[in-house]
This record gives structure tokens, sequence and C-alpha cells, in this order.
């Protein structure tokens, strides 16, 4: 059979078989043995050069071009937004579990959209935690499936590129994609009862194309968005993760703050002065103690 290698991105993986979307069309390759004595696994997202054959629409995968990040688990590569999906009730939303996920994206070079869904249900409480993330610049989206608000925004944000949307079971997120997405309605349905037993911890990651150039992750797998992994046990990059408290971090006057209480630093005087939501700083705050004591050899060993 006749090889050629071309250019491509990596659609789906499943079983050590990767499916290649290319110019020509897709194919089914399989990858080289070097890659696992280099400890690398292609993924979904991934840019990759395959030598191919028409005959069978088969080949090898025998390139990975350099990815601009990675998650973990589910695997993914290229990431350019992640839509933190949460609800403004039933389950309430949890604050702290928002930012981490937010500070993980930020840390990774993913952009974080914040969506707060059932927006037809009281949310009066909520207006606060929303400011949080608006004086962050944040983009923050309310839902509603009931009467159809928002989900055209949503839609707007899903330009080019990868995203994915993380959430916890009950926030709503597989009916959101289903009013974004109607045609992935089975599979999004399917997903959400295993991960309803807690059994879907998928090793299998599939790209949708939804638009030129545009393509949503098999999101449901990301409940089990692995913080600890995103450098969130780093306490000194921790304050990068919160893109309002970052510069005035910079022009902090001690060398060494915490940014957590030092009288006079730059980022309680942000809070203080309403620049930096009180909820957003809390959740700094909490997520600095968590790791004040890591070492960096526990960094470096994936100890934490």
């Amino acid at each position: 059979m006749d090889y050629r290698e071309t250019e491509g991105l990596v659609r789906k993986c499943v079983g050590g078989f990767y499916t290649v979307e290319t110019e020509e069309g897709f194919y089914t390759v399989t990858a080289r043995g070097r890659f696992r004595k280099e400890g690398v696994s292609p993924c979904a997202g991934d840019r990759v050069r395959v030598s191919v054959t028409d005959e069978d629409r088969t080949g090898a995968l025998t390139l990975i071009h350099p990815r601009k990040n990675a998650l973990v688990r589910p695997p993914l590569a290229n990431l350019d937004r992640l839509f933190v999906v949460s609800s403004m009730r039933d389950p309430a939303p949890v604050p702290l579990l928002l930012d981490k996920t937010v500070a993980a994206a930020e840390l990774s070079g993913i952009e974080p959209i914040v969506v707060f869904t059932k927006a037809d249900l009281a949310h009066g409480p909520l207006e606060a935690l929303r400011e949080g993330y608006r004086l962050a610049g944040l983009s923050c989206l309310l839902v509603s499936a009931v009467t159809g608000e928002g989900v055209e925004e949503v839609r707007a944000l899903l330009t080019r590129g990868i995203s994915a949307f993380t959430g916890n079971s009950g926030v709503g997120k597989s009916t959101l994609l289903n009013a974004l997405f109607p045609g992935l309605a089975l599979r999004t349905g399917e997903i959400s009862q295993k991960l309803g037993r807690g059994r879907h911890t998928t090793r299998e990651v599939e790209l949708y194309k939804t638009g030129e150039g545009c393509y949503v992750a098999d999101t449901p797998g990301f409940s089990t968005f692995e913080l600890s992994r995103y450098r969130l046990t780093d306490k000194e990059r921790l304050i990068e993760g919160f893109r309002e408290m970052a510069p005035l971090a910079e022009g902090c006057q001690f060398s060494s703050c915490s940014h957590t209480c030092e009288k006079g630093c730059a980022v309680l005087e942000g809070v203080r002065n309403g620049v930096v939501g009180k909820t957003r700083f809390e959740s700094y705050v909490q997520m600095y103690q968590e790791i004040k004591d890591v070492k960096a050899w526990q960094q470096k060993k994936g100890n934490v």
C-alpha cells in the first residue's frame, strides 16, 4: 500500500485507535510505540502528523505537535474555553468549587466562562457572587431551559476552537447541551445516567464539530475534572488564577505577601475598595490555606 504524510486533528480516542480529521477526510490510526516510551499519549484535540493510506483509510500517528494546554481527566488537549456550569439552586452553587475550576482554567491558559442555569428560579442572594465575576472581567451568563434565556448568548461564545463544559450532576449541564445541540440529545442522556451512578470516569473523549473550525468536547466526563493537577498546589502562582487580583499583587509593597491578611496589602485594599469581589477573595484565601504547607518536591512528585 502507498502511504503519504498529512496533518490533522484527533477527534476521537478509543482503545488505542485514533480518529483523525484531515483535509482529505477521516482516518483511523494507531500511535507509534515511541510515544509510550516517552510517556506521551495522544488525546482528542491534539494536532498531529499521520502516515496514511487511502486504500483502507488507516495509518500511523507519527508526530504530536506541541500543546498549548492539556487536561488529565478526561484527556483533552488545546482547549480554548471552559464553560463552568452551576445552577442558581437545587443544587445551590458552591463558590469555592466554582473558583477552583476557574483558577485551574486560568492557570492552564484556558478561557473560563461562568454559566448559571435555572435562571427562572429566585436568584436575589446570588447577585454578590455574580458581581464578583463581573468585577474580574469574566463572562458570567444566566441560562434558563424553561424560558430559553441566555441560550443564544452561550451559543455566541462557541466560536472557533475547542470548548468544553464542566459542572456537577444536577446543575442542568446536559439540558443546556441539548438546547445548544439537539442532535446530541441521546448521547448526553446516556452519559448522564452513568454519571448519576458515579461510574463515568471516561477515558474516551470525542470532539463534536458544531461549526467551521468549532468543536465541543464529549462534555459530561468533565464532572471528574481533577483540579489538583492544574497547578493549584503552587501557592506562589495561585494568585495568577485570579485575574482581577494578580495585577494588584504585582504592585503589593510586600515581596513575600500571601495576600490573605497582611496589613497594607494591595489585594486587601482592592477588596475594601470594591475592585475585588468579596466572595472571590474568600475563595482565594481558602485555597491558599489548603496549599500553604505544600512543598515544592511534593508538587513535582505529584504527592498532593
